[in-house]
């Protein structure tokens, strides 16, 4: 909840600086400009439209911490979406404010198409990468038992070695979670590093809306999984005892 709410005040406070505070040497790329390119920047209007940004953005991350703090469980994949689209918008929308690229008449200056390139690269880049990172975060856990451990694979995995463990159980219920501190939370997707109050800082790879869980303490600390469905995750804890003699 905690993480959501300081990105949404974080994200109104830097549309104030720029809109209302007119902080204008936040705005990338243009305290680098010269001062004649300066002054033909409309910077009233790109403040405007980065405030927008900042206000619908931050608000937005708010109310998922609200509804998070009232014990609801949100999807965050929406507010995720939003802020990528918005932000792709925003970055070819600010063209439009750079008196170096369109003319008085709002027509694009001949040669300035280039200018769109960086800003289209980052756009595309930008949807690539959040969308392999919700496909892969959506993803049910995959285990693989080794003859010398358990490997689990994907983002944030490693293998853990049968002399390493020290405890296996199996637990009906998740500690309560207080920070994501690295990793992905995509509904009752949890990937990662996060903080809790029973037992601190863990690692999870967990579908929460799907028990029981694997839990796991080795000499690095405590990972906590489980898989697609109660039967195989009964299943694979069942082989790891046996593994493990």
């Amino acid at each position: 909840m905690w993480f959501y709410l300081l990105i949404g005040i974080f994200l109104i406070f830097m549309g104030l600086s720029v809109h209302v505070f007119k902080w204008y040497f936040l705005i990338s790329g243009y305290n680098t400009m010269s001062k004649e390119k300066k002054a033909n920047v409309d910077t009233a209007g790109l403040g405007r439209l980065m405030g927008i940004f900042g206000y619908f953005n931050g608000g937005i991350f708010i109310i998922m911490a609200i509804l998070q703090g009232l014990g609801l469980k949100p999807s965050m994949v929406p507010a995720i979406v939003i802020f990528v689209v918005s932000t792709v918008f925003l970055l070819i929308k600010a063209q439009k404010y750079d008196g170096n690229i369109y003319d008085k008449d709002g027509k694009l200056k001949k040669g300035a198409g280039k200018e769109f390139i960086i800003p289209a690269m980052i756009g595309v880049v930008t949807l690539v990468f959040v969308g392999v990172l919700l496909f892969f975060s959506s993803q049910s856990t995959k285990v693989t038992v080794l003859e010398e451990g358990i490997e689990i694979h994907g983002m944030y995995g490693e293998v853990y070695m049968w002399k390493s463990i020290s405890s296996v159980e199996l637990i009906e219920e998740l500690p309560s979670i207080e920070l994501r501190t690295n990793g992905s939370a995509l509904g009752s997707n949890l990937k990662g590093h996060f903080r809790t109050t029973e037992f601190g800082s863990v690692k999870l790879f967990v579908d929460r809306d799907k028990p029981p869980f694997i839990y796991l303490e080795t000499d690095e600390g405590i990972t906590i999984f489980n898989l697609k469905n109660k039967e195989e995750t009964q299943k694979l804890y069942n082989e790891i005892i046996v593994k493990r003699g």
